[in-house]
């Protein structure tokens, strides 16, 4: 593949950083943040996006909770790095990873919730957090494959949203990584291409 000159690209090591996380950015599994109330967890989820490789994260806000200011300015900034896709009716989230052939799993509480560590994390799947006081909805719980639970053998039952992600996903890094999963391209070589001149602009 050509690799535009772009003025932006300052170094060729700067562009083989680029080229090397691109190759590495998969699309087959991701996190959903429902009503996430503070920024700071929500460019937490961004930053462990990042990290193992998700191209791009859903973000859903309904009619009860605003959405929180984000910086998007600085180059730091893993929110620079991974897309959002913003919604605000659940459903309609739910129904778009649906059609990517995703299984969907809320991150909540209840007798017939399956532990983490009993999925199979390499097939196309969206976790889903959600608001620090409340968690999930209903009707997110009510529309998902599974409930997940991250086992837990301390006195409080709960971990911060952004550490529940963190864990999560990680947990599907290690097994897309012992599958071989990040031995190859984690997209089609054209959305590869796609991805690699974008962060070339940015």
């Amino acid at each position: 593949m050509k690799r535009p000159k772009l003025a932006n690209c300052r170094t060729d090591e700067r562009v083989q950083k680029i080229e090397a996380v691109a190759q590495k950015r998969h699309k087959d599994f991701t996190i959903v943040a429902e009503n996430i109330a503070d920024p700071h967890n929500i460019s937490a989820v961004f930053r462990t996006c990042d990290a193992v490789g998700i191209a791009e994260a859903y973000i859903v806000y309904d009619e009860s909770q605003n959405a929180p200011k984000l910086a998007e300015n600085s180059s730091a900034s893993a929110r620079k790095w991974v897309d959002a896709k913003y919604y605000t009716d659940i459903e309609e989230c739910y129904a778009e990873l649906r059609r990517q052939g995703k299984k969907i799993y809320t991150t909540h509480l209840s007798k017939d919730a399956v532990s983490l560590y009993d999925l199979d994390l390499t097939e196309p799947f969206a976790i889903v957090v959600g608001n620090e006081h409340s968690g999930v909805t209903e009707r997110a719980v009510e529309l998902a494959d599974a409930n997940v639970l991250i086992p837990q053998v301390g006195m409080i039952q709960s971990l911060n949203i952004s550490v529940a992600c963190a864990v999560s996903i990680y947990e599907a890094f290690r097994q897309r990584l012992k599958s071989g999963k990040f031995d190859k391209l984690g997209v089609e070589q054209s959305e590869y291409e796609k991805i690699f001149n974008d962060y070339l602009i940015r």
